[in-house]
């Protein structure tokens, strides 16, 4: 018998799938793995489930979309949580994270926590003048979750940051139902203990949320699989504006209109220095 279905979780090589016959745990055809594919989190499959047989995924079909860290498919919103204070925001950090979602065609919407302790307006309205649905939460209160929770019905949909930035507590905040361990703050370290060892799926109403592993500034500062050809349409502020060269990497190139754009302060100091820190990092990171 053979079944479609979606895993929503995994697991040490074994994969729960979902499929309209219920839960099965499965494992991947060593096929897979010749051929350097690895299912995902969020992968839409085909399984075979035979009587006395363990089920195996037979199957993995086209993804829309992936990310390496953390392994997941097919996901329509990112939720880039972002704490007010401990640890601080570090624009780097989170302008990074934004350039892989824009490259991988998700939508990225930054949700501020922690307001109740420090105030995010500046960096908010960055972000907000880009077009980027940006939501404030107070995890102790739960306000601002009712939003975010309207506004991601239906969708599959991912928290990402920072370790101790309030994911878990966030998660507890919209689906209280799932009690997610939030973990305290470790003011040695400034960040979070990983509480999250896994992701997996959970289901609300016609879409899914996951949870995901935090991460050290460290960690994210390695993970970037953007050409460097295709960088700055990562950037949308860099969006229409003319250059005097068709190819300007809005770096030093003469008639610029990026770095024009950036002198008349049309363009926000912290995104361009992003750029840049991340094109020197693609250039020593890929060999061109």
């Amino acid at each position: 018998m053979e079944i479609k279905g979606r895993i929503i979780k995994s697991v040490g090589g074994i994969y729960e799938v979902e499929t309209a016959d219920g839960n099965y745990q499965c494992k991947a055809r060593g096929i897979f793995r010749s051929k350097g594919i690895s299912p995902y989190t969020g992968d839409f499959v085909r399984i075979s489930a035979e009587d006395n047989a363990e089920p195996i995924i037979e199957e993995i079909f086209e993804r829309k979309n992936e990310l390496i860290r953390p392994p997941m498919a097919n996901l329509d919103i990112v939720l880039l949580v972002i704490s007010a204070c401990e640890p601080y925001p570090n624009a780097y950090v989170i302008d990074k994270l934004i350039a892989v979602f824009e490259s991988k065609g998700i939508e990225t919407v930054p949700v501020f926590t922690k307001q109740d302790k420090s105030d995010s307006g500046e960096l908010i309205g960055v972000y907000e003048s880009l077009g980027y649905r940006c939501f404030r939460v107070d995890n102790t209160t739960g306000q601002g979750s009712d939003e975010i929770k309207e506004y991601i019905n239906g969708k599959t949909v991912a928290l990402i940051g920072n370790s101790g930035v309030g994911k878990s507590s966030l998660i507890n905040c919209i689906f209280p139902e799932l009690a997610r361990a939030t973990g305290e703050i470790s003011k040695k370290l400034g960040r979070g203990r990983h509480t999250t060892r896994e992701v997996t799926l959970y289901r609300f109403g016609d879409g899914y949320i996951a949870d995901t592993p935090g991460f050290s500034t460290v960690e994210v500062n390695r993970y970037i699989d953007i050409p460097k050809e295709d960088l700055r349409y990562c950037f949308r502020e860099f969006e229409g504006v003319e250059c005097r060269f068709a190819d300007c990497v809005h770096l030093k190139e003469a008639g610029c209109g990026v770095r024009e754009k950036l002198g008349a302060g049309e363009i926000a100091k912290s995104r361009y220095e992003s750029y840049e820190r991340m094109y020197a990092e693609i250039m020593a990171s890929q060999k061109y």
